[in-house]
């Protein structure tokens, strides 16, 4: 089998399927294209009060597309909530190739200047494909969550793509949604000029609805 592209795996984010592997040992991608979507609506995006409280202690440093390999790989190890993972050595050899072309980004939680907790995933117009997250702080990927959400809204994004979702993501407000609606909704957003701008201060607050 020939090696994907970066310009194949833009092709299948913007047809709605995705790319994952078995184990993060296994050399071989499969397409994936759930009958039902995992998606976190932006506008009625759901944050805690003790959430809030963490925010607004500002014990984090959050920080965009500074580490971004790093951020992949550390969503890649195993810990013992999460023995195995589906982030294999083609899928950050892809996502690195569009991250230097721009496309790809993270956002990172740094305490004390460690690196302690973050996300990374795909912008395509006005879609946002989050791929995964890591903690090793009580709430950090929760913090990066915020702050991605929050720079989002600020962007112009219309759709949090999560493709699954868990009883992390449930707490936010994630819901699932048919193929069909998900294909539209995708469709919408692509059209839209968004630009993640990582650069821009954007206030944690702009996350609430």
């Amino acid at each position: 089998m020939r090696p994907l592209t970066s310009d194949l795996l833009l092709r299948a984010y913007a047809s709605g399927i995705f790319p994952m592997a078995r184990s993060r040992d296994e050399n071989r991608l499969y397409w994936i294209d759930p009958e039902r979507r995992g998606i976190l609506p932006l506008e009625a995006f759901h944050v805690s009060k003790s959430l809030r409280r963490t925010l607004r202690g500002g014990h984090f440093d959050i920080r965009c597309d500074t580490a971004f390999e790093t951020v992949m790989r550390a969503c890649g190890e195993a810990t013992a909530d999460r023995p195995e993972t589906w982030i294999n050595e083609e899928i950050i050899r892809l996502f690195v190739e569009l991250f230097e072309l721009g496309l790809a980004h993270s956002v990172e939680v740094r305490q004390d200047g460690e690196l302690v907790g973050g996300l990374y995933g795909l912008a395509l117009g006005g879609a946002f494909f989050g791929e995964s997250m890591f903690s090793r702080r009580t709430d950090a990927s929760k913090v990066a969550l915020v702050h991605l959400v929050a720079r989002l809204r600020h962007c112009g994004f219309r759709l949090l793509d999560t493709q699954f979702v868990t009883d992390h993501l449930k707490q936010f407000g994630a819901v699932e949604i048919p193929r069909a609606d998900y294909q539209k909704r995708l469709s919408d957003a692509l059209d839209e000029p968004a630009r993640f701008n990582r650069d821009a201060f954007v206030p944690w607050e702009l996350a609430l609805g």
